[in-house]
């Protein structure tokens, strides 16, 4: 019976004894963090590579594709009837060899894309949503 006792008395003990330290004193203190160089050239190499890009990871919508004669002069004609119809949205003409793209808008989730291409869908209906590089000063 007494070794129980001793036993609760040591259980209650470490169980009561968080309670009964005092807690630190808040204040203001430094970090020192402590790293390999090669972290820090890693992190500079990175921001370089990021400031060489042309945008950041998002969607368009996709309304033109095209190749052969007469293919870059359809899709400059449909990116000028796309800003008539749509004045303020961006327009991107692209050529990746031999293939003419038509590719409009500037958006961050491609639920917004989406929402955007339903209000196409009467003028455009084979558009379709794509992940490119988008600019960030345009997100629609």
């Amino acid at each position: 019976m007494m070794n129980e006792m001793k036993t609760a008395l040591i259980i209650v003990s470490f169980l009561l004894l968080p309670v009964a330290l005092p807690a630190q004193a808040t204040g203001e203190g430094k970090v020192k963090i402590i790293q390999d160089p090669a972290i820090e050239q890693l992190v500079q190499k990175h921001i370089k590579v990021n400031e060489t890009r042309d945008g950041i990871p998002g969607y368009r919508i996709q309304i033109f594709f095209d190749s052969g004669t007469n293919s870059k002069i359809n899709a400059k004609m449909e990116c000028e009837k796309f800003r008539r119809r749509y004045p303020g949205t961006g327009v991107y003409l692209t050529f990746i060899s031999p293939n003419y793209k038509v590719r409009v808008g500037d958006f961050r989730t491609r639920l917004d894309a989406f929402r955007f291409l339903q209000e196409l869908q009467s003028d455009y209906p084979n558009g379709y949503v794509v992940a490119d590089q988008i600019n960030s000063s345009n997100i629609d």
